[in-house]
């Protein structure tokens, strides 16, 4: 498909206001203190993979509410000294799949922990944790609760995004210092909220993330996710106003304002599920809110949609988080 958003030089330049609640942080300052009260490591055994150069377990943690998130952890196997860890999330409507299935960042020496997404599971990918809560909404997650902050799904993942991050700095072999939040797509949109919620990461890693500038990307493109919402809006016409205050909750834009780690971006200008202004709109106030904004990079990809830069995108991943790391 050709470009069908804006410019490349209009997109560096794309900073737009996003509505922000009043009381945003105390939604998840509250959120996530109530989350904190109980333990985050709840299970972790050996998984068997006939992998030889790679330790794999399965970890069950306590995420929102309190309810299992089931998750891998891998490390290359012989290594016992404290590695940085990549906690990665996954796309829409994946789980966390089999642990020999995302191998990259363990392959490259860094511990890695890739979580579930509660409730996804089955429309592209195996996944093993449920979301017991229901909410007044439509069929698909990214609607579920969508008429008010305190029920919405997405605020019960990103609480399970953020307890990854705890989980993960309990576990054997982690060096707690030096944390990444990974992802794509979906997963880029979970990480980019754990930059803005934990203020001690040591790097971001966003590529095509979603749930940034919500309101322009519902109205831009019908591909999914977003256009779920608005298939929802067109059977649902006299709940807009609640959906759009339940989506100011939750936009990458205002968690991108208050984000302090180092971070690396990736967008394919052709992208029509998660439009290329959607995601400089984070890119472009990323760390805005901070007294020294941190570093940040920007690759993009102009005969590329949705699946980026893929290899090669990684490939720069991996050289940039190495200097980092390193510095």
């Amino acid at each position: 498909m050709p470009r069908f958003d804006l410019p490349l030089d209009e997109l560096r330049q794309y900073a737009p206001t996003v509505t922000e609640p009043a009381d945003f942080d105390e939604f998840w300052r509250d959120t996530l203190a109530e989350a904190t009260t109980r333990p985050a490591l709840l299970d972790i055994r050996p998984e068997a993979t006939h992998l030889r150069l790679v330790d794999s377990w399965d970890v069950t943690f306590a995420g929102f509410a309190g309810d299992p998130v089931r998750a891998w952890y891998t490390r290359p196997a012989g290594v016992d000294t404290p590695l940085a860890t990549v906690v990665e999330y996954a796309g829409y409507g994946r789980g966390r799949g089999l642990p020999h299935e995302r191998l990259t960042w363990p392959v490259a020496g860094y511990a890695h922990l890739l979580m579930d997404n509660r409730g996804q599971a089955g429309q592209y990918g195996v996944g093993d944790t449920r979301d017991p809560h229901g909410a007044a909404g439509g069929p698909w997650p990214v609607t579920w609760g969508i008429l008010r902050p305190h029920d919405y799904y997405y605020r019960r993942l990103i609480t399970d995004a953020v307890r990854a991050v705890e989980v993960a700095r309990a576990l054997p072999g982690v060096d707690p210092t030096r944390i990444v939040a990974a992802g794509n797509s979906q997963g880029g949109g979970l990480a980019l909220a754990v930059a803005g919620l934990v203020d001690d990461l040591a790097a971001l890693l966003a590529t095509a993330p979603f749930l940034c500038h919500v309101q322009r990307a519902v109205e831009l493109t019908d591909a999914s996710p977003y256009g779920e919402i608005a298939h929802y809006l067109a059977a649902h016409r006299e709940a807009e106003e609640a959906v759009r205050h339940t989506l100011s909750y939750v936009d990458g834009v205002t968690f991108a304002r208050r984000a302090a780690a180092p971070a690396h971006f990736g967008i394919g200008l052709r992208d029509t599920v998660c439009p290329p202004s959607t995601g400089f709109a984070a890119y472009n106030q990323y760390g805005a809110g901070r007294s020294d904004p941190p570093a940040r990079e920007m690759h993009t990809y102009p005969f590329n949609g949705h699946e980026g830069g893929e290899a090669v995108h990684v490939r720069r991943q991996l050289r940039w988080l190495a200097t980092v790391l390193s510095g």
